[in-house]
Formats: structure tokens, C-alpha cells, sequence
């Protein structure tokens, strides 16, 4: 069987580094799914959930990107990511309590308001609230 070495790496720090069979994550143009072999590739990618098929048959890992870049060679993925967070560790209650919070700004609209910001901060809290949603399908709860 056929594996990938993917590594998931932020400003802060690696987040995840393994062999997986299958990695899909939301490219700039729409979801991209990479199996070994893959041929050559690198692209912008958009916050959401990269999920990662463990090589070992244990299951699937989760982490959140808030965006960055996508390297793609056929034996490695790279993701270099904005902000990484392994999907069990994001809060649902702060990403929640952020949704609100800037869905009312975009309301309001007052004084210095950056209105691509503030829809650029919902686009990753949604990508965050979907990850959570998706690892608690998984997880069956």
C-alpha cells in the first residue's frame, strides 16, 4: 500500500507529521483530495478542516487551517498554514461567542470598520464551527 508523508506546520509550530493513504483539504477553487503519487502542485488554500487518512488504518485526524499554502510533491504534503489547530482542541463555545460578535459588526457597520476583515475573521470562524461539527459526526456524539 502506497503512503504520503504529509506535514501540517503553522507560525507556531508543527502540528501534525505522518504517513496518511488520502488527505483532503478546501483548496482556493473547491475541496482537494490527494492520494500518493500525486502529481506536482502548489496552491492557496482557504479555512476549513484538513482531514487525513492515517496510513496505519487507525482513522482519520482533523486539524483546522485558517488558510496558507499547499505544496504537493508525489511522495509529501506540506500545508503551511496561517493558524493550525487539531479539530478536538477548537473551542466551540469562543467560536460561537465569535460568530455573533462579528456578525453584529457586520450589522452595525460604525466608525473604522473593515468590512473585508470582518467578513475574512465569519468566513474562518465558520470554517472553525464545520470542522467541530464534522469531528463530532465522527466521534458519534
Amino acid at each position: 500500500m502506497a503512503t504520503i508523508q504529509v506535514d501540517v506546520v503553522s507560525a507556531e509550530a508543527s502540528i501534525f507529521s505522518g504517513e496518511a493513504k488520502f488527505v483532503a483539504l478546501p483548496g482556493e477553487d473547491g475541496e482537494l483530495g490527494i492520494l500518493p503519487r500525486h502529481t506536482p502542485l502548489i496552491t492557496r488554500i482557504k479555512p476549513g478542516a484538513v482531514r487525513i487518512e492515517l496510513a496505519d488504518g487507525s482513522g482519520d485526524e482533523l486539524v483546522f487551517v485558517a488558510g496558507g499554502i499547499l505544496e504537493v510533491q508525489p511522495h509529501s504534503v506540506t500545508v503551511l498554514a496561517d493558524t493550525a489547530v487539531r479539530a478536538h482542541d477548537l473551542d466551540e463555545a469562543a467560536a460561537l461567542e465569535a460568530k455573533q460578535r462579528i456578525e453584529g459588526l457586520l450589522q452595525d457597520r460604525q466608525g473604522d470598520f473593515e468590512y473585508a476583515t470582518a467578513q475574512a475573521e465569519l468566513a474562518e470562524t465558520m470554517a472553525q464551527l464545520q470542522a467541530i461539527q464534522r469531528l463530532r459526526r465522527r466521534s458519534g456524539g
